[in-house]
């Protein structure tokens, strides 16, 4: 498995992480290339690698670059100085494909929750308050409820249809409306 590999590759029981510097276009393409080996090798070998949990750490890890620039350069800690850069350049890698993440990505929603429970604790003035409640204040909601939200949407989307209107009957049979009223 580590034959050629050019990054660094950690093992440990069924877990491996591929480590490497994306600064500059040979930096890129090496992590390509170590990842094209890896792939091979678990074909190879009848395995296959988690590839949507890489996606999901990358997105953590992008959003929680940006956090730690905003910490950084940013002297203010105040509600009107974080909540407008976490809103703009964080809240959304998080927000990224949340939707169709189901029940068995928990421990990945978590990760991306855990970034935006370290944004919550940058912001002065609110120490006092539990992490829901300052969501509530700042007019946030959990990524969990984010992307029930989003169902949501999608789900009365798909009822409107394509004309975009409410059909009074267009639940019946499903197990929502019975004799024309809501259940």
């Amino acid at each position: 498995m580590d034959s050629g590999i050019e990054c660094t590759l950690s093992k440990f029981a069924n877990d491996t992480k591929l480590c490497g510097v994306v600064d500059t276009l040979e930096g890129r393409d090496a992590i390509q290339r170590d990842l094209d080996r890896l792939e091979r090798w678990a074909c190879a070998n009848l395995t296959k690698f988690n590839k949507a949990k890489c996606k999901v750490l990358h997105m953590a890890q992008k959003a929680n670059c940006v956090l730690g620039c905003i910490k950084s350069s940013v002297t203010s800690r105040s509600r009107e100085g974080i909540l407008p850069l976490y809103s703009a350049l964080v809240r959304p890698h998080l927000e990224y494909c949340i939707q169709f993440w189901g029940p068995q990505y928990k421990k990945d929603m978590e990760l991306l929750e855990q970034i935006q429970r370290r944004a919550m604790k940058m912001i002065r003035g609110l120490e006092h308050l539990c992490y829901e409640d300052k969501l509530r204040e700042f007019g946030l909601f959990s990524l969990e409820k984010t992307r029930l939200w989003g169902d949501l949407r999608a789900a009365f989307q798909y009822v409107k249809g394509p004309t975009g209107k409410l059909e009074r009957n267009c639940l019946q049979g499903h197990g929502v409306i019975g004799q024309g009223e809501w259940l």
